[in-house]
């Protein structure tokens, strides 16, 4: 992975941090009204203490959990995705493109065998049949939205990154959602090889932390083998490489994230985020900086005497404002003045 993108990953990892610390409960013992949960918890109550904990801080932290869980899910995942392989999130309007009706016929029909297991999922003969449907009546299309999308001059990506556990429904509902996706890109794109996969970011099923088994992935959720070919899906360091093109990608997020993830983390954001620190520690800001993978903070800080006696009143101005703010977003109009 090269530096720039680390760099931008590790804005991404700040930015998390930051706002999950804000969130953290201090005080995971005061009580939190969730009436329901405590009537049922009550009855594990001997568990808690023996493990240490109680009700009322097994709900605040429960509660703070499925915010992180929501993040990663929602912001972390889909932004390093994008990150890694150029691309973007991308929604399709159904009226701006179409797909042939045969084509609608013949996914109806895939999915109809498909739900009631007179049919193994095989993705590239589930193709040649869609692709055999290239021909009658044109139809509207049906609007969706890529989670992660990038193409080149000859191949068309498009990934749908998932949790680690969706439900069955979920998984019919999103395959129909890519048969047809994919029927209409090959149309819209008839010169481009055109894939769409499942990602899933790590397999809870590994016994390592980047490991992963498709078989065994696919056999822990409910129905999803019954839907979708293993070379549908791209798994944990497979997915991650994929996406960056080089191998060991997901070995180095977790190597980047547990860099900057430490428990002075608060400590080092404050000293990072103060610029009078910038010029009177440079040396622990260059620290900091570059073990957070900062390459543009740490060019700063390595040319702040020349900044410093810039005749540029705007330059000097921008070296005391914050790189970062409360909420944990990078300044990128300061850090483009001063490079520049």
């Amino acid at each position: 992975m090269n530096s720039r993108k680390k760099q931008e990953i590790a804005k991404v990892i700040i930015k998390l941090l930051k706002s999950r610390f804000d969130t953290f409960p201090e005080d995971a013992t005061a009580p939190r009204n969730a009436p329901f949960h405590k009537a049922f918890l009550q009855a594990f109550s001997d568990k808690f203490d023996a493990a240490g904990t109680n009700v009322d801080a097994m709900i605040s932290m429960s509660s703070w959990m499925h915010g992180l869980n929501t993040t990663l899910g929602q912001v972390f995942f889909e932004s390093v995705a994008h990150i890694l392989c150029d691309g973007d999130k991308r929604g399709f309007n159904g009226s701006e493109f179409r797909i042939y009706a045969e084509q609608e016929r013949v996914i109806a029909e895939i999915m109809t065998d498909l739900k009631n297991g007179d049919r193994i999922p095989d993705m590239v003969a589930e193709d040649a049949l869609i692709k055999a449907g290239e021909h009658g009546e044109l139809v509207t299309g049906t609007n969706f939205t890529a989670d992660c999308y990038f193409e080149d001059e000859e191949n068309i990506v498009a990934i749908e990154l998932k949790s680690v556990r969706p439900n069955s429904g979920e998984t019919r509902g999103e395959k129909q959602k890519i048969l047809k996706a994919k029927a209409a890109l090959r149309i819209m794109y008839p010169g481009k090889k055109v894939s769409y996969f499942f990602g899933f970011p790590f397999d809870p099923t590994a016994e390592t932390d980047t490991g992963y088994c498709k078989e065994r992935f696919m056999g822990n959720m409910i129905e999803f083998p019954k839907f979708c070919d293993k070379e549908e899906i791209l798994l944990a360091d497979g997915l991650w490489s994929y996406l960056s093109g080089e191998e060991g990608t997901m070995q180095e997020l977790l190597d980047l994230i547990r860099s900057i993830a430490t428990a002075n983390f608060m400590d080092e954001f404050n000293f990072i985020s103060t610029p009078d620190n910038l010029i009177s520690d440079t040396d622990k800001y260059i620290e900091i900086a570059t073990r957070w993978c900062l390459e543009d903070e740490v060019t700063i800080a390595n040319n702040i005497e020349a900044l410093k006696s810039s005749n540029n009143k705007s330059v000097r101005k921008n070296l005391y404002l914050c790189a970062f703010d409360s909420n944990g977003q990078y300044n990128e109009r300061r850090i483009s003045l001063l490079l520049n």
